[in-house]
C-alpha cells in the first residue's frame, strides 16, 4: 500500500514539473538539478508503456494491407479462372461441334462405301450376265451352222429320190449332186494348177467348180477337217476351176462361164506377182476362203464330176 502511495505522489509531481515547465519558469526553489535528473529518467518509463499499442496498430495496419492484397489478388484471379473456365467452355463446344461434323464425315464414307459395294456387286452380275448371254448368243450361232450345214445336206440328197440312185468312183465324195476328188494322201505331191487340172480330166472331170454358198460351206468345213494347224495356211490351198488368164480381172470357170458369186479373202485378188489362178484355203469363214495365186504354185487340188447311175 505505501508503494501505491509513493506512486501516486510520484505522478503528482510529474504533473505538476510538466505544467511549470511548459509555462517557461525555470527559477523554481523547490526543484534543482537532482529532481530534474529524476524526471527525465521517469519518462522513458511512461514512452516504453505506450509503445507496444502503436506497434500493435501498426501490425493490424499492414495485415490489413496485405489482406488487402491477398482480395485484389484473389478477385484478380478469379476473374481469370472464370475467363479461363469460358475459353475452355468455348473450346469444349468447338470440339463438339468438329466431333460431331467428323462423325458425320464418317457416317457419310460408310454410306458411299455401301453404294459403292451395291454398284460394284451390280455391275458384277451385270457382268456375269452379258457373259452368259455372250455364250448362249455363240452356241446359237453354232447351232445354226451346224442347222444350215444339215439342210445343205438334205438339200443334196433330195434330188436323188427323183433321180434315182447314183454314186461315185471310189475314193470320192458325194456332195451336192456332184461327186468331188480331193488328194489328201501324202502319197500325191503338189501341182500346178494346170498339172492339177490336167489330173482331174484324166479321171473324166475338171477341176472343181464352186458357186454356190452351201458347196463353200461343206467344201471348206471338208478342208479344215484335213488341215494339220501346225504347217502354215499357205501352204494348205487347193486349186479350183478359177482363172483369169485370158483376160485380167475376168475369172471365168473350166466352162467358160464368168464369176458371179466369189468367197475371196480380205484384200483378195490382188494379182500379186502375176497371180491368175484360184485358190480354196482352210479357214473359220467358208465365205473368205479363197486367194488368188501364181498359177506355177504347187499346192493341192480339188476334182468335180457329175455321179454315175447304177445299173
Amino acid at each position: 500500500m505505501a508503494d501505491e502511495g509513493n506512486s501516486s505522489s510520484f505522478v503528482a509531481t510529474f504533473d505538476k514539473l510538466i505544467c511549470e515547465d511548459d509555462s517557461g519558469t525555470d527559477e523554481n526553489p523547490l526543484y534543482s538539478s537532482q529532481d530534474k535528473q529524476q524526471v527525465s529518467m521517469s519518462m522513458p518509463r511512461h514512452e516504453s508503456s505506450q509503445n507496444p499499442y502503436r506497434l500493435l496498430t501498426v501490425i493490424l495496419a499492414v495485415m490489413a494491407v496485405i489482406l488487402l492484397v491477398i482480395d485484389i489478388g484473389l478477385g484478380v484471379y478469379y476473374n481469370q479462372l472464370t475467363g479461363g473456365q469460358q475459353t475452355i467452355t468455348d473450346i469444349q463446344s468447338e470440339v463438339a461441334k468438329l466431333q460431331d461434323g467428323y462423325n458425320a464425315a464418317i457416317q457419310k464414307r460408310i454410306d458411299a462405301k455401301k453404294q459403292l459395294d451395291r454398284e460394284l456387286g451390280e455391275q458384277q452380275r451385270l457382268k456375269w450376265d452379258l457373259e452368259h448371254q455372250t455364250k448362249r448368243s455363240k452356241d446359237y450361232e453354232n447351232q445354226i451352222h451346224r442347222i444350215q450345214d444339215e439342210i445343205s445336206e438334205l438339200k443334196s440328197i433330195i434330188p436323188l429320190f427323183s433321180m434315182g440312185c447314183r454314186h461315185c468312183n471310189p475314193g470320192w465324195t458325194f456332195l451336192h449332186l456332184r461327186c468331188y476328188y480331193f488328194p489328201f494322201s501324202v502319197t500325191l505331191t503338189h501341182r500346178p494348177w494346170k498339172e492339177a487340172r490336167q489330173f482331174c480330166k484324166k479321171l473324166g472331170g475338171d477341176l472343181a467348180v464352186i458357186d454356190t454358198p452351201e458347196k463353200t460351206v461343206s467344201i471348206t468345213k471338208l478342208i479344215n477337217s484335213h488341215h494339220d494347224p501346225t504347217r502354215f495356211t499357205t501352204g494348205g490351198g487347193f486349186w479350183i476351176g478359177l482363172s483369169d488368164v485370158e483376160e485380167e480381172n475376168t475369172w471365168k470357170w473350166p466352162d467358160g462361164r464368168r464369176l458371179t458369186e466369189s468367197y475371196w479373202n480380205d484384200g483378195e485378188p490382188n494379182d500379186h506377182r502375176n497371180e491368175d489362178c484360184g485358190a480354196t484355203y482352210p479357214r473359220n469363214n467358208p465365205f473368205k476362203a479363197w486367194n488368188d495365186a501364181p498359177c506355177n504354185y504347187y499346192l493341192k487340188w480339188i476334182c468335180e464330176m457329175e455321179p454315175h447311175d447304177i445299173s
